[in-house]
């Protein structure tokens, strides 16, 4: 066998055993999905009780059975969003995460790619680094997720965190941004959900790491 094919086969060991998802990030991903998934379904419940538009969402789809069962769930799920997600955050600043993946963010970036992914071009070879689409989506999913945990505080505590509800215009307003943060984040994962399907690898990457 010449050295080429040894260097060959050894490349694609290579390739194969590459960590692409550290363990801190699987694990804080998948709670943070059970979490979200809790929170957007007891939410959809407690919005029946008060609706802000002319629609309701289906009993099949929400949690909690009545109001009250529905914000305990939504508080309890608040609590594991918010813990797992400065943990998130934190690590992420820490050991670089969010500089290497995340960064930068160009307007010519996002263009291109978007072209490419709407035309079935785009490349997904190396699952270690994120296309300008993917770095958009996640750093303005991160700033939502932000926003949504802070409009939810101040609805839940507006004599308390006065200052909070203020900053978002008083209660009726956070509501708003409240629901609009949650239209945003299902739509993140329908679309992440389906380039999941179209992509298994980045799935397996996420429950295995490789």
């Amino acid at each position: 066998m010449s050295s080429l094919a040894v260097s060959d086969d050894h490349a694609a060991t290579a390739t194969q055993t590459k960590v692409i998802q550290p363990g801190w990030v699987r694990v804080l991903h998948w709670v943070n999905a059970l979490a979200m998934i809790l929170m957007i379904m007891s939410g959809w419940q407690i919005y029946n009780a008060s609706p802000l538009f002319n629609f309701s969402f289906s009993s099949k789809f929400t949690l909690g059975g009545w109001l009250g069962g529905a914000l305990l769930w939504h508080f309890a799920a608040m609590w594991l969003l918010m813990v797992n997600g400065l943990i998130y955050l934190a690590l992420g600043f820490a050991t670089g995460r969010f500089r290497r993946k995340l960064l930068p963010i160009t307007p010519g970036g996002v263009i291109s790619d978007t072209r490419a992914a709407l035309t079935f071009k785009l490349s997904h070879n190396d699952l270690s680094k994120y296309n300008s689409v993917q770095k958009l989506l996640y750093a303005g999913i991160i700033a939502v997720g932000v926003v949504i945990v802070l409009s939810g505080l101040s609805m839940w505590k507006p004599v308390q965190l006065y200052w909070l509800s203020v900053l978002f215009g008083g209660y009726d307003v956070a509501r708003y941004v409240h629901f609009t943060c949650m239209a945003l984040i299902v739509a993140f994962l329908v679309i992440h959900v389906a380039l999941a399907v179209l992509v298994p690898k980045s799935l397996r990457a996420m429950i295995i790491g490789r």
